[in-house]
């Protein structure tokens, strides 16, 4: 039996710990308060605002305590939470919104002028100001009332968020994840970091992303262990909470272990109470693994990705430097294969794409049948990552057959930008690539054939970009080519992209 109200049941064993708390504001909520609350906005929403079970409930915010009150609230009702990307622009957000048609949209008045300029937010009939969500939030705990709610039931195979994802095609995909992927993401992951009611840690991964749900907030909440939310990174910031609030693990990408490494108080932070840190998003260079050891704190790196878990895989700290590069081995409830173009599984160090089946897989993609088709296929999950498994069953991610690269913490999808830069009307044809970037990891560039006759700079393409692009996503280099090469089967060859990025102007 899968348990989907998960904080019933803490409110229950161990009501007066905190949960969570939030580091700007020094709010914090038990877990009996969050069960209260998530009962009471339960009512709220079904009965006064008419929601029911499968609406969706979009939010525009940054990390906040409201988010944890609306997971338990989906928890308990059924409602589909959509936490939309605020860094997208008006254009970006208004095909969010249009695409998950939420009953109810919830936005912090930091975005409101934003959201407002998205046509499809006068199509939505019920609007909250996070604000009111506050107010209404404190009147509840100054007046408690600890009647259960007695809703619909909730089963494991129900939808419990949609988190979009950068496309492969021109727009963003929906990816679907339900309360059992949740569950059992939590299990895998508890059995890998060995996670406990008596862990902590902090949590300042954008409130859109999956990381931000599902790497360690989601089965800390499960576990009944405590979570502190910052709206933020900040280097400096960072090392002070670790050190300050008794934090046991932290999750980051590399380029935020670099900062705080580089960072003056790294050397007089005191880190003695963590166990280790998690990694993913790319390999953690060896220097750097090895700064963080010599300041006793161990490494530990994973794989994986918004449709599936994300918690895939997992490189023991203990492996990270004999296994410098490895993502690790699969987390405990999965199955995987690498294969080839025809399907057939390949031999140890023999390269194929990473296919992955278990009770973590999407079961789709939102209002889209097709993108769904193919990528699940006989019921094996295309993760579009060619990988190797070297001797002793380690697996090396190796090329991304999609061409996403990463720009800091955040996936950039290339074809989103060349859509988006065919409408110039001087640009022939383009294609993007991901660069090294000293600071971001990978930065794009962007390389441009220009239609007869016309002349355009690199400030120029960059200009058409933005407004229409997040920042992060518009190309950060610019080189004007004759034609794009092409392989044999007449597809742009990204491959020679690459060495002519390397090259000199």
């Amino acid at each position: 039996m899968i348990v989907t109200d998960w904080f019933s049941r803490w409110a229950d064993y161990t009501p007066d710990k905190v949960a969570v708390s939030e580091f700007e504001t020094g709010k914090s909520l038990t877990y009996a308060q969050l069960n209260h609350l998530g009962n009471r906005f339960s009512d709220l929403l079904t009965s006064e605002y008419g929601l029911k079970k499968g609406d969706r409930l979009a939010i525009l915010a940054e990390n906040c305590l409201e988010y944890i009150i609306l997971l338990v609230v989906a928890q308990k009702t059924g409602i589909i939470l959509v936490p939309l990307n605020y860094r997208l622009t008006p254009r970006e957000i208004d095909f969010l919104i249009s695409d998950s048609a939420p009953e109810l949209l919830i936005t912090e008045d930091l975005f409101l002028d934003k959201i407002q300029q998205a046509a499809a937010f006068q199509k939505v009939t019920r609007h909250l100001d996070l604000t009111e969500l506050q107010v209404i939030s404190e009147s509840f705990l100054a007046n408690p009332d600890n009647s259960p709610y007695n809703g619909i039931p909730v089963s494991p195979e129900d939808t419990a968020l949609i988190i979009y994802t950068s496309g492969t095609t021109a727009f963003p995909k929906g990816s679907v994840y339900t309360h059992e992927m949740m569950f059992w993401n939590s299990i895998n992951t508890q059995m890998r970091l060995d996670i406990t009611s008596s862990d902590r840690s902090v949590n300042m991964a954008p409130p859109f992303h999956t990381g931000n749900w599902n790497v360690l907030l989601t089965p800390f909440l499960h576990h009944g262990a405590y979570t502190l939310i910052m709206k933020s990174f900040d280097a400096d910031k960072v090392l002070e909470v670790l050190e300050k609030y008794d934090l046991t693990i932290f999750w980051a990408v590399p380029t935020m272990l670099k900062m705080m490494a580089d960072s003056p108080a790294f050397e007089t932070a005191d880190l003695g109470k963590i166990r280790y840190f998690v990694v993913g998003g790319e390999a953690m260079p060896v220097p750097l693994i090895e700064k963080w050891h010599a300041k006793g704190v161990p490494i530990r790196q994973g794989y994986g990705l918004t449709e599936v878990g994300p918690n895939v895989t997992s490189l023991n700290h203990g492996d990270a430097i004999h296994k410098a590069g490895s993502i690790g081995k699969p987390n405990f409830y999965y199955h995987t294969k690498l294969v080839d173009d025809a399907g057939n599984e390949v031999a140890p160090n023999e390269l194929g794409e990473l296919l992955l089946s278990g009770p973590t897989v999407t079961p789709g993609y939102w209002n889209n049948p097709e993108a769904t088709q193919a990528t699940i296929v006989d019921g094996w999950f295309h993760t579009g990552d060619i990988m190797r498994k070297d001797e002793d069953g380690f697996l090396f991610v190796m090329d991304r057959i999609k061409n996403m690269y990463i720009s800091g913490a955040e996936n950039v999808y290339p074809a989103e930008i060349e859509y988006l830069l065919r409408n110039h009307p001087a640009v022939d044809a383009v294609a993007i690539i991901g660069v090294p970037d000293e600071k971001w990891g990978e930065s794009g560039m962007a390389f441009v054939v220009t239609k007869p006759g016309q002349k355009i700079t690199s400030d120029d393409i960059i200009s058409f970009c933005e407004g229409k692009l997040a920042r992060y996503k518009i190309p950060k280099h610019v080189r004007f080519l004759d034609q794009l090469p092409k392989n044999d089967a007449g597809k742009i060859d990204r491959q020679q992209l690459r060495r002519i990025s390397t090259t000199n102007n």
